[in-house]
């Protein structure tokens, strides 16, 4: 099988896979690494709930978000590698008012900052909805930044029998 890349040259399967392994090797090396726009906030990273909310929020306070916030996910997880949660925002998705970002956090994580969802007035809706990994029982929350910068939280204890994280 080959693989026209121009009208004058050919890439054999084989040239095609080589490359592809010497990209993966790169990047597996650390060599090759992903472009980072400015001021991106890097989630991911093995660190403390207190450091972590304080890297990704800084030192703006909080709120109760219990009537605008509904946070769907099971009280016990019998796995916890796979623990379905969902979260919806009663707010309106208006140019001038709308869900910036909603966060999900589990407290007791190594890597407390789980996802990160971006959203738009576009949205029309503010939801999102993904599976997590909890590494032993403690709070989730859910964190929802406002396009005017006020954030809102729920939390609910989530039980892990099994754990999801080496445990």
């Amino acid at each position: 099988m080959k693989i026209a890349v121009r009208a004058s040259r050919t890439m054999t399967r084989r040239t095609m896979l080589g490359t592809l392994g010497v990209i993966a090797l790169a990047a597996a090396s650390g060599t090759l690494t992903p472009p980072r726009r400015a001021g991106a906030q890097p989630l991911g990273l093995n660190e403390s709930l207190d450091e972590a909310m304080t890297r990704v929020f800084g030192s703006r306070s909080i709120k109760d978000g219990g009537s605008l916030i509904k946070l769907d996910i099971p009280l016990i997880a019998e796995n916890g590698a796979v623990v379905p949660v969902s979260v919806r925002v009663d707010s309106p998705m208006t140019p001038t008012s709308y869900v910036k970002h909603i966060y999900v956090v589990a407290d007791k994580n190594r890597i407390p900052v789980v996802t990160r969802v971006t959203l738009t007035p576009a949205a029309g809706q503010a939801f999102m909805g993904a599976n997590i990994r909890l590494g032993e029982t403690g709070d989730v929350r859910a964190i929802v930044e406002q396009s005017d910068g006020t954030l809102w939280q729920v939390k609910r204890e989530v039980k892990v029998t099994v754990g999801g994280c080496g445990g």
